[in-house]
């Protein structure tokens, strides 16, 4: 089955008024949920007559997680039936293009055994976090101080793929928002922060100067039925 292609099922969600798009994420590691947000805005603005719902397949609460990526696509279709499935993938020191192709052969193999929902690739070149680092107040809001006054040098959005770990770089902006000291700083929860930021956001449209998001938008994009 083609990465990023919805076949039929996109023609019945032009045709009706309503329709249900039931997607899940398949991610690499828990902090990766926060992926959630941008991928749920991405659908209502190409599927504004649809109503969404998200799961996240974490699978590593069973009790033998899979290891392979082939298994753990499976996995995830079985325990979290949907007819859209995100696979990411952060492509770290590897090209996106190579991440993309272990997609694909994850799920040329995966295919000849059962049958798969569509399935779209989430592939940001460095870390997920990394779409993060762009929105100030979202992330003043999700230290818990969305009034703070304490300068914040966020880096610039063009150069967000570049970044060598921006997971670092975004923790530490959390607690330099949050303003806290000593004990309360150690209590803060930078890993519960980082969800926070990404449902604090609203608009996720300066993402688009980065290809890895506009490469998934694209995907979304033809879904719909909306590509030039």
């Amino acid at each position: 089955m083609p990465i990023g292609k919805i076949s039929n099922s996109s023609s019945l969600f032009r045709k009706y008024e309503m329709c249900t798009i039931h997607y899940t994420l398949l991610s690499d590691g828990s902090s990766d949920k926060a992926l959630i947000p941008i991928i749920t805005w991405l659908l209502r603005h190409y599927f504004d007559n649809c109503a969404i719902h998200s799961d996240y397949a974490d699978l590593r609460r069973l009790p033998r997680p899979p290891k392979t990526l082939p298994k753990r696509i499976s996995t995830a279709i079985e325990l979290f039936p949907c007819n859209l499935l995100f696979v990411h993938r952060d492509a770290e020191n590897q090209t996106y293009q190579l991440r993309k192709n272990e997609i694909e052969h994850a799920i040329s193999e995966v295919s000849e055994a059962i049958t798969l929902p569509h399935i779209i690739c989430v592939i940001p070149v460095r870390m997920g976090e990394a779409w993060l680092l762009f929105d100030e107040g979202g992330i003043r809001k999700a230290s818990g101080n969305p009034n703070g006054r304490i300068r914040l040098e966020l880096p610039d959005i063009a150069n967000l793929e570049t970044l060598r770990n921006p997971k670092k770089i975004l923790y530490e902006l959390l607690r330099r928002a949050s303003e806290l000291k000593g004990r309360r700083l150690k209590k803060l929860n930078t890993d519960k922060c980082v969800h926070l930021v990404a449902e604090f956001v609203q608009d996720f449209t300066p993402l688009r100067q980065l290809p890895a998001f506009t490469a998934l938008e694209s995907d979304v994009q033809v879904n719909s039925g909306r590509a030039e």
